[in-house]
């Protein structure tokens, strides 16, 4: 028995007819291709993760799609992570024009970004990832959220979310393969001692998944630069919302809740 292999396919529609969504699945039903999951990913756009087991009916009904006057064709391919999580959500995550390794959420999207970083805390290897937001937006409890998720256990190294924590050792349980290592930035770069620090600098070297908050200024204040992260992830108010550390220059006051 062949194996089936799933696609990504996202057609922007130009006129939304009655039917046109029967047809289409009429089309791949014909084809013995299996509709997965299907949502709106975007305004006129429809997602959807298709299953076939022949790669040739797969290309076929991209074909007969192009030939279709009431959509577009956008995507056609191999599903990614963004794809998957674009179907379950109905909506794209933003990413960096740029650098293209920067996600933005805003508090209305915790859902989202709670399946988004679970899905990174499933490597069982080397993987930063820095997450920046100002003071109570979510960000510590996202993280917590995501490794549950992930089926992960988690450490703290520091933080702020109940009390100040500030680990100086680990239990040997806590070298096991599976955790995730949370850092804050500032507590950890800021506040805490050098016997603190050389904690982190060794959590740095393993082959685990780690996460830092304020990552800016845990790159200011270390050996570290930006391009160490493998993944930055922003988490606003709302769009608008400007990511400053000024009250940090100034004694922290604002960001003793994380």
């Amino acid at each position: 028995m062949e194996e089936k292999k799933e696609w990504y396919l996202e057609y922007e529609i130009h006129q939304n007819r009655p039917g046109l969504l029967g047809d289409i699945s009429s089309l791949l039903g014909i084809l013995s291709i299996n509709i997965v999951t299907i949502n709106g990913v975007e305004d006129g756009r429809r997602g959807m993760l298709i299953r076939s087991s022949r790669d040739d009916q797969v290309a076929r009904f991209r074909a007969i799609l192009g030939t279709m006057d009431n959509i577009t064709v956008r995507r056609m391919r191999e599903p990614q992570l963004r794809d998957r999580l674009a179907v379950m959500h109905g909506r794209y995550i933003e990413r960096d024009a740029d650098g293209k390794k920067t996600f933005r959420f805003v508090r209305d999207e915790l859902g989202l970004l709670v399946d988004f970083m679970a899905e990174l805390f499933k490597k069982d290897r080397h993987y930063l990832v820095g997450i920046r937001g100002m003071p109570r937006v979510g960000k510590t409890e996202s993280l917590v959220a995501a490794s549950v998720c992930a089926n992960k256990r988690w450490s703290f190294i520091s933080s702020t979310m109940l009390r100040q924590t500030v680990r100086n050792q680990l239990a040997e349980d806590e070298l096991e393969k599976g955790h995730i290592y949370i850092i804050d930035g500032i507590v950890s770069m800021m506040r805490a001692s050098s016997r603190h620090q050389e904690l982190v600098h060794d959590i740095m070297k393993q082959p685990a998944v780690k996460v830092v908050e304020h990552p800016d200024i845990f790159v200011r204040e270390s050996r570290y630069t930006l391009d160490d992260f493998d993944c930055m992830i922003e988490l606003r108010n709302n769009e608008s919302e400007e990511i400053t550390y000024e009250v940090v220059e100034s004694g922290f006051s604002s960001f003793d809740i994380s």
